[in-house]
């Protein structure tokens, strides 16, 4: 089969690999779509440095099921399914209380995280364990199923552990790819007044056109707090941070009022911010932060696809064939694209 094999940092080659067996409770996926995530672009820039070599990138897939294991019962050949990245044991006690990806014995599909990392997606086929597997609805098409992990992750930094309320005032910073997806699920769960902040014209438009936003504030003008509050007098209700640098940080601290619930989402580099102590006390502010998805978060993000209420793929920018991932690479490091996709 064709992969791309990432040997070395910013040494991504096209290869003729073996196509892989499955063991007693694995299945084999002919890959159909796979999303390029920030995360597979840094690894395979040398901006992410916790990678082991060689790796095939691609953990946001969707496809048809190829060959069953000997020991799987709940799916066959044919079966059209979505796969998320993070296998579990299910037997630890992470993952009997229903924190999956805390799982003492986890595995990932070409993503971050686990010390146990798997070829992934970015290949015609990958192997994956059966408790990962979920399958496709028919009305959801393959390219919307491979964000499931993302819009997963969405659902659970904002509906699950920020406990978004139906009228909620909302402020959603950075939106790329993610912030898109957090602003499409605050949306369908009854946003009020939606803020998108942004540095880019481009994803301030975008937050308006297809996340929903009801208002957009340029990250570069003047006091931002006092912005958010004009549209916000009684301030936000809730604060996401999906940009990922430690300034998007603290401006989501400058904007707490009493009572604000606010979740560290986007950063994932070990960077420092400050808090006043009395005044933290005072403001009865919660901090939530979210990582990873869960099957109950994968679940909820296929019914929200099913239903109608969210659909991911007006994110997709760009898509591309395997043959041309490093086009693929190319357009990732470019600031007019939103969701690219990879269709092997």
């Amino acid at each position: 089969m064709l992969a791309a094999v990432l040997k070395d940092f910013n040494n991504l080659v096209l290869e003729d690999v073996p196509v892989p067996e499955p063991g007693p409770r694995e299945v084999l996926v002919r890959i159909k779509s796979c999303g390029f995530c920030a995360t597979d672009y840094k690894a395979i820039k040398g901006i992410r440095r916790n990678v082991t070599f060689p790796l095939i990138p691609g953990h946001e897939p969707s496809g048809v099921i190829a060959a069953v294991g000997s020991d799987v019962r709940h799916f066959k050949v044919g079966d059209e399914v979505i796969c998320q990245p993070s296998g579990y044991c299910g037997l630890c006690p992470a993952c009997r209380s229903g924190n999956t990806h805390y799982c003492e014995h986890a595995y990932t599909t070409g993503g971050d995280g686990p010390d146990d990392v798997r070829p992934g997606a970015f290949a015609e086929y990958m192997v994956t364990g059966e408790e990962t597997i979920f399958l496709k609805p028919a009305c959801i098409s393959f390219d919307a199923a491979a964000l499931t992990e993302p819009l997963s992750g969405a659902w659970k930094g904002v509906v699950q552990k920020s406990e978004i309320k139906v009228g909620d005032d909302v402020v959603i910073i950075g939106t790329g790819g993610i912030g898109l997806l957090c602003l499409m699920v605050a949306k369908a769960a009854g946003a009020g007044r939606l803020i998108a902040i942004d540095g880019s014209e481009f994803a301030r438009n975008n937050a308006k056109t297809i996340g929903g936003a009801t208002h957009v504030i340029d990250v570069r003008t003047p006091d931002i707090r006092k912005q958010v509050y004009d549209i916000m007098p009684d301030g936000p209700d809730l604060v996401v941070e999906a940009a990922g640098p430690i300034e998007a940080v603290n401006l989501m601290t400058s904007l707490l009022r009493r009572g604000t619930r606010w979740n560290v989402f986007g950063i994932t580099t070990h960077e420092t911010f400050q808090l006043d102590g009395g005044l933290t006390h005072f403001l009865e502010a919660r901090m939530d932060s979210s990582f990873g998805t869960t099957p109950t978060a994968m679940h909820n993000a296929i019914r929200l696809m099913e239903r109608g209420l969210v659909d991911p793929e007006k994110i997709v920018s760009h898509r591309f064939p395997l043959s041309k991932i490093h086009k693929a690479v190319e357009t990732m490091g470019t600031p007019g694209r939103n969701k690219v996709i990879i269709n092997p």
